[in-house]
């Protein structure tokens, strides 16, 4: 990844405090879903310094939440943007047990370079992995399953709808209580959102490299099937996940668990 020139710390995290805010554009609800997640890994992980795995990790909005809860823990955050990488690195570099680590998760064999040493007691994921392919998803799962501990966690939080071919009424009822809320909460409209922070990232001279790299990489592709609940869960119990449920919810917005 290249290499940064004069992001300061403090510029740094002014940028993540943009970014969570422009993603609570999308996830009013965000902080209760980290939440969520962080009680669920504290009280499944078994011990007061687990092993974590932090799948698309973006700026570290996760990872720090979930150390300032669980200091005693290593969280590896892996991630393949090499903007939201810099960040968290520049802004989090002081935060004890946090290692950034540049990697694709479509890549076969990802998960070599994470010098893990042992099997992890969780595996997180926010907002992130619904980027990838419904084939790419197989994959993953498969080598996730096999990264977990027995008995270790595998946690989700994103936005996984209902199959409109399957529910159509549901589905088309789930997405007018989601758009209504969103209207109640914001009569005024929204403040800056994705596209708007990411055209003023890429006018930041101090963030033209990783900008750059970021557009060679084309690490912003999606693949809209891994939007659906279904495809998650399906691929889930095919990697040898034992119990697959969503453990916390508001509409689409949900906490997806699986135990290996």
């Amino acid at each position: 990844m290249p290499e940064l020139t004069g992001l300061e710390p403090a510029a740094a995290r002014d940028w993540i405090e943009r970014w969570d805010r422009q993603q609570e554009v999308y996830l009013p609800d965000r902080e209760e879903r980290f939440t969520a997640l962080i009680d669920a890994v504290e009280a499944g992980a078994g011990r007061p310094d687990p092993l974590i795995l932090d799948l698309g990790c973006g700026p570290g909005s996760l990872a720090v939440r979930l150390l300032g809860r669980l200091p005693a823990a290593t969280v590896v955050a892996v991630d393949a943007d090499p903007v939201t990488l810099a960040l968290g690195r520049a802004a989090h570099a002081d935060v004890p047990g946090l290692r950034f680590t540049d990697v694709d998760l479509r890549a076969p064999g990802w998960e070599t370079g994470l010098g893990l040493g042992h099997p992890v007691d969780a595996v997180v994921s926010t907002t992130a992995l619904h980027w990838l392919t419904a084939a790419e998803l197989r994959g993953l799962y498969l080598v996730v399953a096999g990264l977990l501990r027995p008995g270790g966690l595998f946690l989700d939080g994103d936005h996984l709808r209902l199959d409109e071919a399957e529910q159509p009424v549901l589905a088309r009822l789930d997405r007018e209580l989601e758009e209504r809320e969103d209207q109640r909460r914001f009569p005024d409209g929204h403040a800056e959102d994705w596209g708007q922070w990411w055209r003023a990232v890429a006018a930041d001279p101090a963030l033209t490299d990783p900008a750059a790299e970021r557009e060679r990489r084309s690490v912003h592709h999606h693949g809209p099937e891994s939007t659906l609940l279904a495809v998650h869960v399906d691929a889930l119990r095919a990697a040898g996940f034992a119990e697959v449920g969503t453990i916390w919810q508001r509409g689409a917005n949900r906490v997806l668990a699986a135990v290996r």
